[in-house]
């Protein structure tokens, strides 16, 4: 029997997850966001505590991480380590519209939204998002915490690195390596490898800003 779900998280992203629960008969029992008590309940789901309340609920839910990361993906990093402190036990989300090959991994935690794709023998971390309408073709690696954003495109062969987010719309070109801690731009188009950390933008992307 599946348990009721803790989501961490009350933004936009929150909001699509929810919706994945209710078509997919997943009883969400509450929000845990930093701005409790003064957050509103999202989409009719309440926020019942704050990240400090993780451990009141790891014996009897599961955990998803809403936060929707864009530019700095520590706060989903830390949470999810956060949670597997107090052994939490995390759940899977796959749009009942997305399409997942029976050889295909997802790693815990990890959300696959509506219309979206994962092909064959792809592998798809832990705490990864696969948003809405996007692509992972068919022997590509999406490490861990990773999100491939809106109708992004990743081909097949790649590999895609730790922590990296790849914008809305972004290509990889066929067996490209994205590494880790890095930022596609929407609407961005990787035709070589990438392994410096930073923000690329362009058809085809340039590096415009070094990262940590």
């Amino acid at each position: 029997m599946n348990r009721p779900l803790i989501l961490l998280g009350g933004g936009g992203h929150c909001k699509s997850v929810i919706e994945i629960c209710r078509q997919l008969n997943r009883h969400v029992m509450g929000i845990l966001d930093p701005i409790y008590p003064q957050a509103e309940p999202v989409l009719g789901v309440p926020v019942i505590g704050n990240d400090d309340d993780i451990s009141k609920y790891v014996d009897h839910c599961d955990f998803i991480i809403t936060v929707g990361a864009i530019e700095n993906p520590t706060t989903r990093i830390s949470l999810f380590n956060r949670i597997l402190t107090h052994n939490g036990r995390f759940t899977t989300l796959i749009a009942p519209s997305a399409t997942v090959a029976s050889s295909a991994t997802i790693g815990e935690g990890s959300v696959v939204l509506s219309g979206a794709c994962v092909n064959a023998d792809a592998q798809i971390g832990r705490n990864v998002i696969i948003n809405t309408l996007s692509a992972v073709e068919h022997d590509s690696v999406v490490e861990d915490h990773c999100h491939i954003s809106t109708g992004a495109m990743v081909n097949g062969d790649c590999h895609i690195g730790r922590a990296t987010f790849i914008g809305s719309n972004a290509t990889t070109i066929n067996g490209i390596t994205v590494g880790a801690n890095v930022i596609i731009g929407a609407g961005s188009t990787v035709i070589t490898n990438i392994y410096t950390p930073g923000v690329y933008v362009g058809s085809p992307a340039r590096l415009v800003n070094k990262r940590p």
